[in-house]
């Protein structure tokens, strides 16, 4: 398949590389046998927010006012439209360092990037799924999820097609 990635990054201090982004999505897509036929077709939105910003949308849509880590709507296959993950960034951060101490800027080591990469990625690869047809809302199903998500992040490792985030 060759799809269309519509990525934003509406986070201030993400550095991203959309390339990379798309080639991750593409790997997701030629696989998608294994992943109950994949994502549908057409256009992918990808969207990279920072907590305040996806709580807003959890509120609005959701009538959760909370942060949380994903957010994904279903397209339009009719109009083309695959659908859009909401990803936040700090969510991803917090989850890899925990939360951030008071005074100096957290670290920004390369061994702390590449954990923050591959938990960013993985939200990514957690919409990508729910977009596939997985759900995550009771427990058999969660681990199902919880399995697909282990064998996409595994190939996209294999593949070496985990992008890199950093936060600044």
């Amino acid at each position: 398949m060759n799809r269309t990635v519509a990525i934003t990054n509406r986070h201030p201090r993400l550095r991203l590389d959309r390339r990379a982004i798309a080639a991750a999505v593409a790997v997701l897509d030629g696989h998608a046998a294994k992943f109950l036929g994949g994502c549908p077709a057409g256009e992918l939105s990808l969207v990279f927010l920072t907590d305040p910003a996806l709580a807003k949308i959890h509120g609005d849509f959701m009538a959760d006012p909370t942060a949380t880590d994903v957010i994904t709507f279903e397209g339009d296959p009719k109009a083309g439209l695959a659908g859009e993950i909401c990803v936040s960034a700090d969510t991803a951060w917090r989850y890899v360092e925990g939360p951030a101490p008071a005074g100096p800027r957290p670290s920004r080591s390369s061994a702390l990037q590449g954990k923050f990469s591959a938990e960013l990625t993985l939200y990514v690869v957690h919409g990508w799924l729910h977009l596939a047809g997985y759900d995550d809302l009771q427990p058999a199903k969660k681990r199902r999820m919880r399995a697909a998500e282990a064998r996409a992040m595994k190939l996209l490792r294999a593949a070496k097609a985990v992008p890199a985030f950093r936060l600044v």
